[in-house]
């Protein structure tokens, strides 16, 4: 699958992950809506891009099934007085889902991660919150992948 695919995957995921903790959808339910009703389809006149379906469902199992030790280490590189329950959905579920490919999927460049992500985060968010995401996120590939940064400003 192209790079657009993988980017629709990531937006996708995104938002599956936002629909779940604000409508309190169950995993089956979510890959059911976005498989039948969102991805590569057209709704009131936009057309969703094609995702890289397995990519898509890699995200949201991955998100799910370490969100634990994934929140932990976000609330770890938040600012102090600031834990991952006080930020705003939409940012919580950007930060999880790159959390966790920054922590899980290494075959994928940390900074192709960050500016993805922050891509996603630009098409919801405005420019604060947008480079607040950026920077937790360096903070995060710089823990995580410290070799892959080491040589880095």
């Amino acid at each position: 699958m192209s790079r657009e695919h993988r980017a629709a995957a990531r937006l996708n995921a995104t938002q599956a992950l936002y629909q779940m903790e604000v409508a309190a959808k169950g995993l089956n339910e979510i890959l059911a809506e976005f498989e039948t009703h969102w991805i590569g389809r057209e709704i009131e006149g936009d057309q969703y891009k094609p995702a890289e379906l397995a990519f898509f469902r890699d995200v949201l199992n991955g998100v799910l099934s370490d969100q634990v030790a994934i929140d932990q280490l976000i609330d770890a590189t938040l600012a102090r007085g600031w834990p991952l329950a006080r930020v705003e959905a939409v940012m919580r579920a950007v930060l999880r889902a790159a959390t966790y490919e920054l922590k899980k999927r290494k075959d994928i460049p940390g900074r192709v991660v960050i500016t993805e992500y922050v891509d996603v985060a630009a098409a919801f968010l405005g420019r604060e919150e947008t480079g607040m995401i950026n920077a937790v996120l360096d903070k995060v590939a710089r823990e995580l992948r410290a070799e892959e940064f080491s040589n880095a400003s």
